[in-house]
């Protein structure tokens, strides 16, 4: 059996995975912290032990993310957009709009019918755009990400934040609790904000379905309803979505190699 390994340095979290003859063998999660280079040694290592493989067993790697220059070991370099189309198409073969929220950004990508990117768009440079908005928020509220989905489900009057910027968005939250607002309704207005956000992304390309969403924002289940809710459609998610970059990149990888 030949494997590959995909590498996707975040800026908040590294995601690398190990396959096998096309399917997933193992896959490995940590947060990057200030040192990617550090970070994806240590990655690569646990991933390694959990998979009980070295990495002279590995035929090919590809790196991919904001840290993807700092690896330690020889890689493939691969743009995150592709990687990302072609790990959800691995999933999903009939999905033709992307919805990719991570830490610092949200991406809409545009497949054609051979997986193929056709368009994207990127959210702007502020966090407000991305889910870093979620753990200034979640900074705020003194609740864990975990909990930020299902505390929002609750809500019963959601809040709108009156700005696009997420300092501007963090004093309004503080703000809010200040008149007594609620969590479940200040979580439920950050979703509100955030799903609008990938709403306009979406129309600068043009929704087509089937539809999915992966990154980080794909654990949050009030984030996805709001996103269900702007786009009247609704969404599929893959088991594992902070991984499917990494995925992606792991499948590109092999197909290198057979070239």
């Amino acid at each position: 059996m030949s494997y590959f390994m995909g590498i996707d340095i975040g800026s908040g979290t590294s995601k690398a995975v190990i396959t096998g003859d096309g399917e997933l063998l193992a896959y490995h999660l940590l947060q990057s912290g200030m040192n990617y280079k550090a970070a994806a040694q240590q990655l690569v290592e646990e991933l390694l032990f959990k998979a009980k493989l070295a990495l002279a067993d590995i035929s090919g790697i590809m790196s991919t993310g904001n840290g993807s220059e700092s690896l330690p070991f020889p890689a493939q370099a691969g743009a995150d957009i592709p990687c990302s189309a072609r790990g959800i198409i691995s999933i999903f073969p009939a999905v033709r709009t992307v919805i990719d929220i991570g830490e610092q950004s949200t991406r809409v990508i545009r497949l054609n019918e051979m997986g193929r990117v056709t368009n994207f768009a990127v959210s702007e440079k502020c966090a407000a755009g991305s889910g870093r908005f979620l753990r200034i928020i979640a900074n705020v509220l003194r609740i864990d990400l975990k909990d930020i989905g299902p505390l929002s489900l609750k809500s019963k009057n959601p809040i709108s934040f009156t700005t696009g910027c997420a300092v501007f968005g963090e004093s309004e939250a503080v703000s809010r609790v200040a008149e007594g607002a609620t969590r479940e309704d200040i979580l439920a207005g950050v979703h509100l904000s955030l799903a609008g956000k990938v709403a306009t992304l979406v129309d600068r390309i043009g929704l087509e379905k089937e539809c999915a969403v992966c990154g980080g924002g794909g654990l949050d289940a009030g984030m996805l309803k709001r996103i269900e809710e702007k786009l009247g459609v609704k969404v599929l998610v893959p088991p594992q979505p902070q991984i499917i970059t990494a995925l992606g990149a792991a499948i590109m990888a092999a197909e290198r190699s057979q070239k």
